[in-house]
């Protein structure tokens, strides 16, 4: 790893610019944690914030870190990082996060920092300064996570109306209202698990780069507590614009369809967590609600919208890439 001369001044400014990331990712995933429990009516708009926001924090307490470490070691070669790399990257994600907030477009935070990344590393070393594994590993995934999210909860659809197949509309409702809070409540805490920790190891990159820290060396507590903490504030206040396009748009959901999207988005974030892959919860919510509209019929979903989703997947890393490509030259200037 490169260690830069770096003021504190600048270092503070970056760590900022990191839990401002962050927050925005908070921000504007919120929507893909709760856009479900509040179009099908079962919890309020505030009260489903509120709860996101608990569970986003509380996922300290259940995940190592190993998506940080993928994110920190595994995309980009650690002697190419300097801060004016994570510069360069934070820039790029953060800019794409606004432009797509603007126009209400659910893409994907992670992948504008993955892209970010990759374009200030190659910008500055070229393509060679890239991991291969790590990079194709993180993009399978955008193909994969909601593929994996789809087919979830279709069967989770096809599990639920098979043993309620004798019960009545009313009972099945009254039920799905019930566990809806409980797989709402299980994939805000699978989003804060694999999200914070993608700032972790920006953090962890710089402070590395910077020399503060060694290879080997435990991520400090304060760096992984701001994380989360500013995750957890960004969902409070919520991405209001997407959550109407996540929850009603794509495909009508009626509260045991909230359920078996939110329980199949939920169980892969858990998966992907468990063996550190940075994935999309946009990808695999979008993913799980397509899958869930689709049990009922084809034409349930609204696949001309669900086409545009899926084409501001494909931009997002090669768009946050060249912005971050930009700043990353503009950084050298001015920092």
């Amino acid at each position: 790893m490169e260690h830069a001369t770096i003021s504190f001044g600048v270092l503070a400014l970056l760590v900022f610019m990191a839990l401002a990331f962050d927050f925005m990712n908070g921000f504007h995933d919120a929507a893909n944690a709760i856009a479900t429990v509040v179009s099908t009516r079962v919890m309020k708009p505030h009260t489903a914030v509120a709860m996101a926001a608990i569970c986003n924090v509380a996922a300290i307490f259940v995940f190592e870190l190993k998506v940080a470490a993928t994110v920190g070691k595994g995309t980009i070669d650690p002697s190419v990082i300097d801060y004016y790399v994570v510069f360069g990257a934070l820039v790029g994600a953060i800019a794409w996060n606004v432009i797509t907030w603007y126009y209400g477009i659910p893409s994907s935070s992670s992948h504008a920092l993955i892209g970010g990344l990759i374009g200030a590393a190659i910008a500055k070393a070229g393509p060679g300064s890239l991991i291969s594994s790590g990079v194709i590993k993180v993009v399978a995934f955008i193909l994969i996570s909601p593929l994996l999210g789809m087919l979830l909860g279709s069967l989770m659809m096809i599990l639920v109306s098979w043993i309620f197949r004798r019960s009545t509309p009313r009972r099945v409702d009254s039920w799905s209202r019930r566990l809806q809070l409980i797989s709402a409540s299980a994939y805000a805490l699978g989003h804060g698990g694999n999200d914070a920790q993608k700032t972790i190891g920006i953090i962890w990159m710089l402070l590395l780069s910077a020399g503060i820290m060694q290879n080997g060396d435990p991520v400090p507590m304060w760096v992984i507590v701001s994380c989360y903490s500013a995750i957890g504030l960004g969902t409070v206040f919520g991405g209001w614009r997407i959550i109407k396009l996540m929850g009603q748009k794509i495909t009508k959901l009626r509260p045991v369809g909230g359920f078996c999207a939110q329980t199949g988005g939920a169980v892969t974030l858990f998966f992907a967590t468990a063996l550190g892959i940075p994935v999309s919860t946009t990808h695999t919510i979008t993913g799980a609600i397509v899958g869930v509209g689709a049990t009922k019929r084809l034409s349930a979903v609204r696949w001309g919208l669900a086409g545009t989703i899926v084409w501001a997947w494909i931009l997002t890393i090669p768009c946050s890439a060249l912005i971050s490509a930009v700043f990353w030259y503009l950084g050298r200037l001015v920092l």
